[in-house]
């Protein structure tokens, strides 16, 4: 019996010891890789999660000795390339992490190794595009480019030639530019402030690539439930990337850059008096956890942590003080929700269905498994089949569900997974749903 199963202790996390000498070292990062493929290999919980480790497996048991010390070297990184950092196996599989004395953590040796190999050898043109959310959406969402991009995207032709050329699979579904932006149309409004709990009753809303460029209307919803539940909410007033997108190409300088220009924004604001939410769950998981493991003495990103909350996370914490509005207009009826995996890994519990299961005639169903999606994994043309297979499991459960929604958290797994099912039309938005509960 290991540790973590023999006691009632939780995962601890060790700092992402980035700036040590150590952490780049070659020779010392694939003797680590052996030492954990080794435990994987004779353990195979993770079996089911993301195609990382089926391809570990596969590579041992196709080798001479049918151990790792049978797999060449060269190949450590094929298991490397199936890892998005979705943390499941750290936070919700793996009997071996700390305080464990085998000291395994997967998910941030995948780290270490796609950072090593950013440093010595870059990334693809498609890869450090589809990173640079920021800058694709700033230039996207120009006034007529927005129309054009749009056109292409729809266009198979053009899909076709995407593919070709960029690997950028052609039947992916790729997210719409608006030129309208969030922050062009956030709803400007001013309540007064009530302390609930440990929340403050104010609210910077981080907004995030994917919402300002992408899915503009869901500031509009946010801004109306939370001012329905008398919370006072504002837009952070400037913002980049999160980062997350880098981290997982495992460009750390890159990371650094975006946390030098948000951090101190961030850090002001919670020393104004707010808290901090965000609409997408990886934004929100790289500043409750990434940021604060790569920057653990740095005294603005642990306040920031400490001020950061998942939206539904926020209104339970309310809810449990008397202080969430259940005067409810209209029943959702059944609703399939995929949980995201950086939402499941934030330790925090299924808030977003609780919520929603407080509407009356409403039954919320969670699917906890992955949607394979990750951003790029479900895009890019060498990885799309294993992103399908990653996200059978979930279709397969709202195609049998046949419910009246289906939301996720994330709204690029939610589109994902809608686009492969065959009884739901369109994906939602848990805040989405609640602002049609309220009828506002």
């Amino acid at each position: 019996m290991s540790q973590r199963e023999g006691s009632l202790e939780a995962p601890t996390r060790h700092p992402i010891e980035w700036k040590s000498k150590k952490f780049w070292d070659k020779d010392d990062l694939f003797e680590e890789l052996e030492r954990v493929y080794d435990i994987c290999h004779g353990c195979r919980r993770c079996v089911s999660l993301c195609d990382s480790f089926p391809t570990l497996f596969d590579l041992v048991d196709e080798s001479e000795t049918m151990e790792v010390d049978g797999v060449a070297k060269d190949d450590y990184y094929d298991v490397v390339d199936q890892c998005y950092l979705c943390d499941l196996c750290y936070m919700t599989k793996c009997p071996y992490v700390p305080p464990h004395e085998w000291n395994v953590d997967f998910p941030h040796l995948m780290l270490r190794a796609k950072a090593q190999r950013y440093k010595n050898e870059g990334a693809s043109f498609r890869d450090n595009m589809l990173t640079s959310t920021d800058k694709v959406g700033k230039l996207a969402s120009i006034p007529v480019v927005d129309v054009t991009v749009n056109a292409f995207n729809n266009n198979s032709l053009f899909r076709n030639a995407l593919q070709g050329t960029l690997g950028v699979h052609k039947e992916a579904p790729v997210p719409a530019y608006h030129s309208r932006t969030l922050r062009k149309q956030f709803p400007e409004a001013s309540i007064g402030v009530k302390p609930v709990g440990e929340t403050t009753g104010k609210v910077a809303f981080y907004a995030t690539c994917y919402g300002n460029y992408n899915t503009p209307h869901l500031g509009e919803d946010f801004a109306a439930v939370y001012r329905h539940n008398g919370i006072h909410i504002e837009l952070v007033p400037k913002e980049a990337c999160c980062g997350m997108p880098k981290l997982e190409l495992g460009d750390l300088d890159a990371v650094n850059e975006l946390k030098e220009k948000n951090i101190p924004v961030l850090a002001k604001l919670v020393d104004d008096g707010f808290d901090l939410i965000a609409p997408i769950p990886s934004c929100v998981l790289m500043y409750k956890q990434e940021l604060p493991l790569m920057y653990p003495d740095d005294e603005e990103v642990l306040k920031v942590q400490k001020a950061f909350y998942d939206p539904f996370e926020y209104l339970f914490l309310r809810h449990k003080e008397g202080e969430f509005n259940t005067d409810f207009q209209n029943a959702l009826g059944d609703i399939s929700y995929q949980v995201a995996c950086h939402l499941r890994v934030q330790n925090i519990g299924i808030k977003t269905r609780d919520i929603l299961n407080l509407v009356p005639e409403t039954a919320v169903n969670a699917i906890e498994r992955c949607s394979g999606h990750d951003g790029t994994y479900a895009v890019k043309k060498e990885t799309r089949e294993k992103s399908l297979k990653i996200a059978r499991p979930v279709v397969r459960q709202v195609d049998k569900a046949e419910p009246d929604h289906f939301a996720s958290d994330c709204p690029m797994a939610a589109v994902h997974i809608a686009n492969l099912t065959d009884k739901v039309e369109q994906a939602e938005h848990p805040m989405s749903l609640l602002r049609h509960a309220y009828g506002i």
